[in-house]
Parts: C-alpha cells; sequence; structure tokens
C-alpha cells in the first residue's frame, strides 16, 4: 500500500486570499498524509479562494501516473474545513473507484458508450454538451426578453492527452468535470467523452 506520498511536488497558490505559512503546512500535511494503493501521485495543485460571505474554497487536483488526474473542491466557512473536506471528497472517490477495479465491471450499465450519429461539429459543440445530453439543444437561442444574456465568468487553459476511451472514463470518475477532451490513442482522433443522464457515456469526435 501506498501509505505515504513523498517527495510530491505541490503547489499552494491563493486566489483573494494571502497564503500564510500555518495554511501551506497544513494543505501539504494534508496532500502528503493522503494513502492511495492506486495511483501514485506525481504532483498536487491546491488553489486557495476567499468569496464575499466568508465562502472559503479549497480546490485540490492531483496529477497521478497512468494519465490519471483527480480533482475536487469543497466551500465552507473555514479554509481548513474546506482542505479537509476536499481531501476526504478525494479519498472516498479513490475508495469507490478501488472497488469497481476489483469487480472488473465499471459503473452504472457496463459503463456502455453511446457513439452518436456520424456528422460534423463546430468548435462551438463543446458550448452546448449540456443541451445534447438533456434533448434541448434546440431550444437554445437568444434569451428572452429581461433575462441576462450569459457571459464568460472564467477562462482556464485546457490540456489535450492522448488517452484510451477506458482511460478518459477513468479520468472522469476521478474528477468532478462534466466533460473529458482527449485524444484517442487508438485512432489518433479528437474525441470529447461526457455524462449521459441515464448514466452511460457519449462520444463526440468532430470531423477537423
Amino acid at each position: 500500500m501506498q501509505t505515504q506520498n513523498v517527495n510530491v511536488a505541490i503547489t499552494v497558490t491563493g486566489r483573494h486570499v494571502e497564503i500564510t505559512e500555518a495554511m501551506r503546512e497544513h494543505a501539504h500535511k494534508k496532500v502528503e498524509g493522503l494513502h492511495l494503493d492506486y495511483p501514485k501521485i506525481i504532483e498536487a495543485k491546491v488553489i486557495l479562494d476567499v468569496q464575499p460571505h466568508h465562502r472559503h474554497i479549497a480546490e485540490i487536483i492531483l496529477f497521478c501516473a497512468n494519465h490519471i488526474t483527480i480533482e475536487a473542491h469543497s466551500e465552507t466557512r473555514d479554509m481548513y474545513a474546506s482542505i479537509d473536506e476536499t481531501i476526504a471528497k478525494i479519498a472516498r472517490r479513490m475508495r469507490k473507484h478501488k472497488t469497481r477495479l476489483l469487480r472488473k465491471h465499471r459503473p452504472r450499465k457496463n459503463d456502455r458508450i453511446h457513439h452518436l450519429a456520424e456528422a460534423v461539429y463546430s468548435p462551438e459543440a463543446l458550448e452546448t454538451l449540456d443541451g445534447l445530453e438533456g434533448g434541448q439543444a434546440e431550444n437554445a437561442g437568444a434569451p428572452a426578453e429581461g433575462e441576462l444574456e450569459p457571459v464568460i465568468v472564467h477562462k482556464e487553459s485546457y490540456r489535450i492527452r492522448p488517452l484510451f476511451q477506458d482511460e478518459a472514463m477513468v479520468d472522469m470518475e476521478l474528477s468532478e468535470k462534466p466533460f473529458v477532451i482527449f485524444k484517442n490513442a487508438k485512432n489518433d482522433k479528437l474525441s470529447i467523452l461526457f455524462r449521459r443522464k441515464d448514466g452511460d457515456y457519449g462520444v463526440i469526435e468532430p470531423e477537423l
């Protein structure tokens, strides 16, 4: 058993909060003490954020062996409690995943993957994944009178990795992401894996 994670590169950064040495040490101690049988943690990023109304948010991203990324976040009224709760979420998620591995089957109806009918999808397809999943894409349009038009409030980079489909499914199971964009290691195609409401997975392969 991997009882302790040693020599892990841990980065602690703050948003709207100054990181104290005590906060940094607490985050390091919690990540290093995370007991995982699998996978081996290579790098960890801890992002601490304080929002109005005493909202203390802790996000932890673990980059592990075998192209596995584990991430979780929690929000409480105390930053130390948020860090502890996020670590607990990761530990529960890993125990759940380990149980599934031991049973040698994937979650929910054998994790059937539904391939959409062959078509050409524009880059904007990502923005309508929720609509595809709920069957409401055709209702998307201009906002009704009196409604505010949606705006982009957060932008982040996305690293596209070569993965097999089962690896992409594991990546999604171990995170809170609504979809995973990856380069299919089997056919070199750009693919988008997303979770359907019925518990299965869907795959979009855009025609570039």
